[in-house]
Formats: structure tokens, sequence, C-alpha cells
């Protein structure tokens, strides 16, 4: 660039942009200081601050997305190292540094490596891998741990406890030194391969260097690369690893993964009991109420049924008959009571009965003679005892 060139602000300050953004030795660094002048912008979440090292210092933005993954709340006096590269702000001429991660100073090399390795693993989306769940009754618990350890001694008395049905299946490893990322990967690879429902990578706690092996990329892949559910319980509950990060489920200490894998079989055993009675209550209902609707149905059954009509018909007819027979009685009586009235007024009519009073009854040519002028010639007497024949001599007439 030619020194008489005469630039706007602007340009000067997007040249310099340029010329930082482009340079590869200030991308990916580490800025170690302290925290001044912090300020976090509650709309957007973004994180301002300056970094000092007591003589000099330099203004650092940390953008939403990465604050919020922060393990730690960050306070102004507070010694850190800050991950990122370094940025101009056009619009003031301010350059700053653009921070991607920041964790706690005090822990040296390998917490700068621990940093780099966690941001590394989070960008190939390691710790974003789907949670599987996990199973509700396991068959059998597979546990990667030292088989000297407190851990698996931890294990085994709370599963035994909490449900005895569960096998606790051991794949031992080595949990702590040089030895042990390789002998960690191992042994997850052969209890995802088992018929294990459940996979719990445990040890009891210790310092940093005791559990860096959790920490280590071969057992974080290991853990990311099994199918089977892993329960990660390295430490105490303080204590956190890459490996419980990248696990299904974190649990604080052994005897908490434990629990977590297991149902507690005294509250199976409530609910069983629960359920009995629920059951048999539903069920006694139940049956009431289908014999209800049997009984009905066989009331109408019965009610149908040929064999009651023919009962009930026989009985009607029974009934028609002894009505039928009590009228026909009734009316014969009354018949008779007719009759022998009609009987006793044919009776006082009968010309018999008359003659039996001295009377006769006169014929002539089979005709019955009424008046005496029709008398004449020979006639026939009937009387009470028989009949005779006369002749009429003479007719007297008044």
């Amino acid at each position: 660039m030619a020194l008489n060139s005469i630039l706007s602000v602007s340009a000067l300050n997007t040249y310099i942009s340029f010329k930082l953004k482009g340079d590869p030795k200030l991308k990916g660094i580490a800025v170690k200081g302290e925290i001044s002048d912090i300020s976090i912008n509650r709309n957007s979440g973004h994180i301002y601050f300056t970094l000092t090292d007591g003589s000099s210092n330099i203004r650092a933005i940390m953008f939403a997305q990465n604050a919020s993954r922060l393990s730690f709340y960050p306070e102004a006096g507070q010694a850190v190292i800050a991950f990122g590269g370094v940025d101009v702000y056009e619009r003031n001429g301010v350059y700053q540094l653009n921070c991607t991660q920041l964790v706690p100073d005090g822990k040296g090399a390998e917490s700068i490596a621990l940093a780099q390795l966690k941001e590394q693993l989070s960008k190939e989306g390691v710790f974003n891998k789907p949670k599987k769940p996990l199973p509700k009754y396991p068959k059998q618990i597979a546990v990667v741990t030292s088989p000297s350890g407190a851990a698996i001694h931890d294990v085994r008395s709370t599963i035994a406890r909490r449900y005895p049905l569960a096998e606790v299946k051991l794949f031992p490893a080595t949990v702590q030194g040089l030895e042990a990322p390789n002998s960690i990967s191992n042994a997850l690879s052969l209890a995802d391969k088992s018929d294990s429902d459940i996979i719990i990578l445990t040890r009891g706690g210790g310092s940093d260097d005791d559990l860096s092996c959790f920490n280590t990329r071969a057992v974080v892949m290991a853990v990311y690369a099994c199918k089977t559910p892993v329960v990660s319980a390295v430490g105490h509950e303080v204590d956190l690893t890459l490996s419980d990060l990248v696990a299904d489920v974190r649990a604080a200490t052994p005897t908490a993964a434990a629990e977590l894998c297991t149902p507690d079989i005294m509250a199976i055993s409530s609910e069983i009991s629960r359920l009995k009675q629920e059951i048999a209550r539903l069920t006694d209902r139940k049956l009431y109420a289908l014999s209800s609707t049997v009984s009905s149905l066989k009331s109408v059954i019965e009610a149908l049924s040929p064999e009651n009509k023919l009962i009930r018909a026989e009985y009607q007819l029974s009934s028609m008959q002894e009505s039928m027979s009590a009228s026909i009685s009734h009316r014969l009586k009354l018949y008779e009571a007719q009759i022998s009235g009609y009987k006793n007024t044919l009776s006082a009519a009968d010309p018999m009965n008359i003659l039996g009073k001295g009377y006769a009854l006169i014929y002539k040519d089979s005709h019955l003679v009424t008046e005496s002028s029709k008398l004449s010639g020979r006639i026939q007497i009937v009387m009470k005892d028989g009949q005779a024949e006369a002749e009429v001599l003479e007719d007297n007439e008044e």
C-alpha cells in the first residue's frame, strides 16, 4: 500500500480487521489473565469482559451460544484461561478476543488440553448424541470398574437390596493410571457385546489425576460407541468428567447409579398388592354385573321357554276348564230351576191333573169338544184312569 494513500477510518479499520483475522497465529489461541469489568447482556446472553495480567488489558466477548456451555459462573477477579481468536470491532476500531471457551486457571496444561478436547468433541457432535432410555426391569447389569474397588461392592449391595432379580456381571478394568484408558475401552466393548441391559461405568472418588482417564478421547469414544445404555458414575457428586457428558445417564455415586438402574422391589411388591386388590374389586364388580345379566337373561329365557309356555297354557286351560265347568254347572242349575218351574207350570196346566179332580175330556172324531152344540153321535170320554166311548142321544140346549 502506498504511503501517500488517503484512507477513510472505515477502510483502515476494515484493512486492520482483514489482517488480524487472516493471521493464523491469532486463531485458536489461549490467553491467560484475570477477569475485570465483566457484564452479561440479559437480553442476548452475551458476556463482555476484560482480561488483564496487571500490565496490559484486552477486551473480550463470549457469545451466548458459547456462554451457555460454561461449567462455572465467571466473576471479576477470577483467574481464567480464555480460548478463541482475535477479532476487530470495526465500528469503534477496537480489537478484542472472541472467546469460544473459558476455564478457571490453576490447572495448567492439562486444563488447557482438556478444554480443547472438550471443544473438539463438542464440534464433532459427540455430546449431542440422543440419550438412550434405561430399561425399567433389567435382567442383567454390566459393571465396568476395578474388581478390588469399593464401587463394585456398593453397586452389588444396592442392587441386591433393591432388585435381587437382576444379575450383576463385572467386566474388570483398570480405572487409574496410564493403562486405564485402553483397559476401560476394552471392558466397555465387551460389556456392550454381552446380553446386558445396562452398563454402569464407575469408580470411587479421587483426585483430578486419578479421574483423568475418564477425560480421554479413548474412553469417551468407547462410551459413545456403546449400543447399550451407559450410566456413568465417576468420583463424587462434584466431579464431572467427559465420560459423564457422553453417557446416557450421569449418576453422582456408584450407589446412585445402582439405584437409577433398578426399581425398588418393595415398591413393586406394594404395587402388585394394590393391583391384586384392584383386580379383585373389579372382578367382583364384573362378576356381579354378569351375574345380574345372566339372571335377567335366565328369567327372559324361562319366560320364553316352550316348557314354561306349555305349563302356563296348561294352567290357563285348567283354569278355563274349571271356569267352564263352574259356568256349565251354574247354567245347568239355572236350567234345572227353569225346567222345574216349567214342569210345575205344565203340571198345573196338565189336563190329566185336572182330570184327577173329576173332570173329563170329550173328543169327537179325535178332536176335543169344547162346546155342547158339537156333541152328537159317538164321542170318546177321557178320564184320569182311562177312556170310554159314548153316544149322545140328546142335545139339551138352553
